[in-house]
């Protein structure tokens, strides 16, 4: 096996991007292993291994490493709303809700706003009492004018 390098390093991301866009999470957390295990200081790599843990179905795995993102880059929207569905598919709403607010609020993308105001259908209605009192603030129809 040739010897590791920046540059295959580089290569390998590359690689896993590719394999992560063509379906083939597993084959791409494969690659980036040996790229955090080089450079855990790459947020980039460590990002993109959590998406192909989630796609993997690997959701504890996928969590921690979207809070060691979220630990180094805390107003990542992204990480955010991906860790938010991660903790959906895990049946824990109220966290994922937590990180969809937090992600519309930092990037109000309409994919973000749109989870962060899922409450129809998840048990509660309007006077449950839950004192989010932020009724209209965040509504997918409330334009930016």
């Amino acid at each position: 096996m040739p010897e590791s390098s920046p540059e295959t390093h580089v290569i390998d991301f590359r690689a896993a991007e590719q394999l992560l866009a063509a379906r083939d999470p597993r084959g791409a957390i494969r690659l980036l292993d040996s790229v955090i295990t080089a450079h855990p200081e790459n947020t980039a790599a460590r990002l993109l291994r959590a998406r192909a843990f989630f796609l993997a179905a690997q959701l504890r795995p996928a969590e921690l490493e979207f809070q060691i993102v979220l630990e180094r880059e805390p107003d990542n929207a992204f990480a955010h709303f991906a860790l938010g569905r991660t903790l959906e598919r895990a049946d824990r709403t109220e966290e994922a809700l937590r990180h969809f607010r937090l992600a519309a609020a930092l990037e109000p993308r309409p994919e973000f706003i749109e989870a962060a105001r899922f409450a129809p259908g998840q048990g509660s209605d309007k006077g449950d009492g839950s004192g989010s009192g932020d009724s209209d603030r965040g509504h997918p129809d409330a334009g930016p004018e």
